[in-house]
């Protein structure tokens, strides 16, 4: 198969979606590699590194798009980009589509067939594409936050963890998952005093035993909900509900009974965010303030630290994106029904029943794309 990555145009955006490392392993396997020049620069992988590893130099996005079967991303196709897809040909990378209704209808238009890194699952019930960027977003927040609490970023002029003789910062982390756990943990370990929220006992239960002293659990209700975000000086959203729009816990109404210069950090502004009054952001103006409280809502965090997040990233993309080519899209999704729960676009049509119901799209089942 010819595999083709290309230099990321998302406003601050250096991660790339193959290292040198995994064209190597493409190359290995007998497909053929295209990339973008400089598509690596943001990672510090030059172009020599990738001819090294047998991948072919083109000069443009849009060579790559021309002859590649199958495109490896990390962001969603921004609208050139959607433009120059096929029909027939596999897009590979995170999409986000249920808050997106554009990108949605450009990629139903483009007849390519989608495969959304965050939808994929495992035999745990988990979202093993999604996990090492919620891990890397988790732990970002907690420093975004940090920084966004400085006086002269606008926040309250408070240190985190405090000093001896000062109380430390209180953080509420809305969601005890992947996301929510690693903030927790960046918090907890700076000093601070953090609460984190959830509605699953069972997840709860694990919180409560990992953390024990050095955090507090809540169940998610909306006065509990409300009380911890008052008293708040940091507040973490991170819910996900896989492929769906997330839900607004936190109202405009609450933003009101908030500390002046408190923060909110929304880490799923990508699926819409989970705050009332989020709007995306992106890492050249990352930040903007309603009703006195400092809004966080970069739609690409990890972003930022590239060369983390590219190689935790291709981790766990690199095995799909080999079977993919190995077999071709449709025996790899038939032999593989946690990949199969990846396609949310096939043929003009949407498969992905959360992104069908949150756009109001007819839904049409994934399997029937294998037959």
């Amino acid at each position: 198969m010819i595999v083709g990555t290309v230099k990321e145009i998302k406003n601050h955006e250096y991660r790339v979606g193959l290292t040198p490392e995994s064209v190597h392993e493409l190359a290995a396997h007998g497909h053929d590699v295209l990339v973008e020049t400089g598509a690596g620069e943001g990672i510090g992988a030059s172009d020599a590194d990738y001819e090294r590893a047998g991948a072919t130099l083109l000069p443009t996005a849009a060579e790559i798009f021309a002859r590649a079967e199958m495109i490896v991303k990390v962001k969603e196709p921004q609208k050139a980009e959607r433009a120059m897809l096929r029909p027939g040909q596999i897009l590979y990378t995170y999409l986000h589509l249920a808050p997106d209704p554009e990108q949605t209808r450009d990629l139903i238009a483009s007849g390519a067939t989608c495969i959304a890194y965050e939808t994929v699952t495992d035999s745990f019930g988990g979202l093993p594409l999604l996990k090492p960027m919620s891990q890397v977003a988790g732990r970002m927040s907690i420093q975004a936050g940090a920084t966004a609490l400085e006086k002269a970023h606008g926040g309250r002029g408070v240190l985190l963890g405090g000093v001896p003789g000062v109380l430390p910062a209180k953080v509420t982390v809305i969601g005890g998952g992947v996301v929510g756990f690693n903030a927790a943990q960046m918090a907890a370990g700076l000093g601070a005093d953090v609460t984190i929220l959830d509605r699953s006992p069972e997840v709860l239960e694990k919180l409560g035993t990992y953390f024990e002293a050095r955090a507090k659990t809540r169940f998610s209700n909306r006065a509990n909900l409300a009380e911890c975000v008052a008293q708040a000086d940091l507040v973490i959203g991170a819910v996900l509900i896989p492929g769906a729009a997330a839900p607004k816990l936190v109202s405009a109404a609450m933003l009101k009974t908030m500390k002046k210069g408190a923060v909110l950090v929304d880490v799923a502004i990508d699926q819409g965010g989970c705050f009332e009054t989020s709007r995306a952001t992106t890492h050249a103006a990352p930040t903007y303030v309603v009703d006195g409280v400092v809004h966080y809502c970069v739609a690409n965090m990890p972003g930022a630290v590239a060369r983390t997040s590219t190689y935790a990233l291709n981790n766990v993309t690199l095995p799909h994106a080999l079977r993919i080519a190995d077999l071709g899209w449709k025996e790899a999704l038939r032999r593989d029904p946690h990949l199969l729960a990846g396609l949310n676009i096939w043929d003009g049509k949407v498969t992905y029943e959360a992104v069908a119901r949150d756009l109001g799209l007819e839904f049409v089942p994934a399997a029937s794309a294998l037959t």
